[in-house]
């Protein structure tokens, strides 16, 4: 299988640091009381595709202006279409602190996902990060030139940005990922068990097995 996926040796390099950092957090006991009432997947949750026997899902806690984030991006991507509709892949919100526009671009997106082009604006942002990341001013009037760009009713785009809702909607998802001890981004889950892995291949190699069992 790993065969078919073919990533560049440097994005392999930033994600595997990633997977390094951030996939080996310890999971929260079940003594924890918040971690008893978090999901890792809600029905809500947004689905990038379904698998028809729902057997495998894997689940990504992300931040849009992480670069590791971006970095495993085109490896999911590669993933969706090696595994088409055998695995359902779900993507989750977590805007880390550090970050001062992730908060902002998760908004963004949900507020596209309410129109329901969840996906293009997902795709957007990491198509995009480079020219926004990691600046400190608020990019919102650059989030909304891409909503634009899509043909949003914008009306309805602002109320949404402007919503409490909306936010109340993202930080649901990243307080369900710390209640399941996510520390970091981007970190998954295999159906439902943190998935702890330090290279693609074993990455890879967990999806298989999971289809297999």
């Amino acid at each position: 299988m790993s065969a078919n996926l073919k990533i560049s040796a440097a994005l392999v390099a930033v994600f595997v640091v990633g997977l390094a950092i951030f996939g080996v957090v310890r999971t929260q006991g079940d003594d924890d009381p918040a971690a008893a009432t978090a999901a890792v997947v809600r029905e809500d949750s947004h689905r990038l595709s379904t698998a028809e026997d729902g057997r495998v899902t894997l689940v990504e806690f992300l931040d849009f202006e992480c670069e590791s984030c971006l970095a495993a991006y085109p490896f999911v991507e590669q993933l969706r279409e090696v595994y088409a509709d055998r695995v359902t892949f779900v993507a989750r919100y977590f805007p880390m602190p550090g970050h001062a526009n992730a908060e902002n671009a998760a908004v963004a997106v949900e507020a596209a996902a309410q129109q329901g082009r969840f996906e293009d604006m997902y795709d957007r942002m990491y198509e995009t990060q480079p020219e926004w990341g990691e600046k400190q001013e608020s990019q919102a009037a650059v989030f909304r030139g891409f909503a634009e760009e899509m043909g949003l009713d914008m009306a309805a785009y602002d109320a949404a940005v402007e919503a409490p809702e909306t936010l109340a909607r993202v930080l649901r998802d990243r307080e369900d990922g710390i209640a399941l001890g996510v520390e970091g981004t981007p970190t998954f889950f295999l159906n439902g068990e943190k998935l702890i892995v330090e290279t693609t291949d074993e990455f890879i190699a967990e999806l298989d097995a999971a289809l297999a069992g």
